[in-house]
């Protein structure tokens, strides 16, 4: 990822629920620990954005789409699973090689 680029991710929730609020608090506290000034997340609510899960052909709630830096992938289910999470964003290695000594 060269200086000027940002990830680009879209997570889809379902109103307030327990699970959407996990997966966003999830979700915000990685981004900020590994990408802080470095991405662009968009929450939507499929309640409130119907039409949105068509339209970018989301078949499970919570989903999250990393658009930018390619390749694009879809994480789906259950954010809290942090290494998990920081695979599906290409961000493991990089959290291995800063560990190294």
């Amino acid at each position: 990822m060269t200086p000027g680029d940002k990830y680009v991710l879209r997570l889809y929730v379902t109103g307030l629920t327990p699970r959407s609020t996990r997966a966003i608090q999830a979700v915000r506290a990685v981004c900020e620990e590994f990408l802080a000034g470095q991405y662009d997340l968009e929450i939507i609510d499929v309640y409130q954005q119907p039409a949105r899960i068509t339209e970018d052909q989301i078949v499970a709630i919570p989903t999250l789409v990393k658009s930018r830096p390619a390749p694009e992938r879809l994480l789906i289910g259950d954010m809290s699973d942090r290494q998990r999470l920081l695979y599906g964003l290409g961000l493991a290695l990089a959290v291995v090689s800063s560990a190294a000594p």
